[in-house]
């Protein structure tokens, strides 16, 4: 039997992440952070238009490019038909998808299944795939409603950022055998994932505090379970992982305003644990 050596996980930072980067709340120069970014091995940045402008992305461009910096477009189109500038330009960025954060969200199921289908559509039309991010406060705001839409759109992919949904659905620790197959039913349709730690309470939580370790194993073994499904369905390749740990109010603070943790060593561990995770995924793969 011949094995297959997989490539390298794909890791990319977030500019949301970088601006600022850490606790003295300090925002750098574009270049700065994607020299920095760079300088640490990350294979691209994902640009947030919901925490930037579009002015913004093409600003950045030019320093992704001397980077060798792949960007990754996050799109938050407030209108069905808004969605294709984005996809567009994605497209001219050399973006690998569009992650979707769509702010388009009717209340039923029935009214979301064409919103999905027609942002799918244009996808196609131009020339570029489009993933749909587990996210709250966008159309797959709840996790029943999403499993729900995967149920009648079947093409429809997700990227798998599950901090939301351990939120949205206070799931106890631990997780339940029942709400694990839920979300083992969103993995499985992912292609791509989400670096962020979350509780039942709290979006995003500091890797580091030991009162938050079991948390973190939860979220290893979510990125472990999505690895292996990745490769199942994926005979080459691999897949995009986003470190994306937010500034603040996604970042707790102290009474002093200053964050509680260092968010650009948090990525840079977090980027370890998934290529470590990665590596174990693809040894088990090739036994």
């Amino acid at each position: 039997m011949t094995r297959v050596t997989r490539p390298d996980l794909q890791v990319y930072q977030s500019l949301w992440a970088m601006q600022p980067h850490s606790p003295d709340g300090v925002k750098l120069p574009l270049a700065e952070v994607c020299d920095m970014v760079a300088a640490e091995g990350f294979s691209g940045m994902a640009i947030d238009l919901g925490a930037a402008d579009v002015q913004t992305a093409h600003d950045v461009r030019p320093h992704l490019e001397r980077n060798n910096l792949t960007p990754l477009i996050v799109a938050f189109p407030k209108t069905v038909e808004s969605l294709r500038d984005t996809l567009k330009m994605s497209k001219e960025f050399g973006s690998p998808f569009v992650d979707v954060i769509g702010q388009v969200f009717p209340l039923s199921v029935d009214g979301g299944i064409p919103v999905i289908r027609k942002w799918i559509e244009m996808a196609d039309e131009v020339g570029i795939p489009v993933q749909f991010e587990t996210h709250r406060n966008c159309i797959t705001n709840d996790l029943f409603y999403t499993l729900q839409l995967l149920d009648a759109v079947p093409e429809m992919r997700l990227c798998c950022d599950l901090s939301h949904y351990v939120v949205d659905r206070e799931f106890w620790y631990p997780i339940s055998d029942d709400n694990q197959a839920l979300i083992q039913r969103c993995i499985e349709r992912s292609d791509s994932f989400q670096g962020r730690v979350a509780s039942r309470q709290q979006i995003q939580l500091q890797i580091n505090f030991p009162q938050h370790r079991k948390w973190v194993e939860v979220f290893e073994d979510f990125w472990r379970r999505g690895f292996d499904s990745w490769l199942k369905r994926n005979p080459e390749g691999s897949p995009v992982f986003l470190c994306e740990l937010g500034p603040p109010e996604y970042a707790m603070t102290g009474p002093d305003g200053r964050e509680l943790s260092d968010r650009w060593d948090e990525a840079r561990q977090m980027r370890d644990t998934a290529q470590r995770i990665w590596a174990e995924s693809c040894q088990a793969e090739t036994g």
